[in-house]
């Protein structure tokens, strides 16, 4: 007679899994989130502070603020799955929800920052 833990080539259940109440897709997810929603407001204070950047200039926060905001909803997608797997035992539930926010706010920058350079564009194509 067999014991049944000694099933070899079965994946161990959820439950099985270790629980050290660590979750570093969480806090993975939360940094790329603060770069997110620093990265335009970086860009203008850059711009404000250095006489060789103007404003125009800094618009490369745009798009970094953009991709990290994306890249950190995807993080916290990981890190609620990883959640999910191991029953909530992982932890980290409140910085997946951190992280949703400052990765929506890096969005927000980002959409409000492109509408203001594309109409400073607008304006001065329609200048001329």
């Amino acid at each position: 007679m067999t014991a049944p833990s000694s099933r070899a080539g079965t994946l161990p259940s959820p439950v099985a899994a270790p629980s050290s109440g660590r979750n570093p897709r969480a806090s993975l997810a939360v940094v790329v989130g603060v770069l997110a929603a620093a990265a335009v407001p970086a860009g203008i204070v850059l711009a404000r502070q250095s006489s060789k950047v103007s404003l125009l200039d800094s618009a490369w926060a745009v798009p970094v603020a953009a991709v990290l905001g994306v890249a950190t909803l995807l993080c916290a997608r990981g890190a609620r799955a990883q959640i999910r797997w191991t029953l909530e035992r992982a932890g980290g539930q409140g910085r997946v929800r951190a992280a949703v926010l400052l990765g929506v706010v890096g969005i927000c920058f980002a959409l409000s920052g492109a509408i203001a350079v594309g109409f400073y564009e607008l304006l001065l194509r329609l200048e001329h």
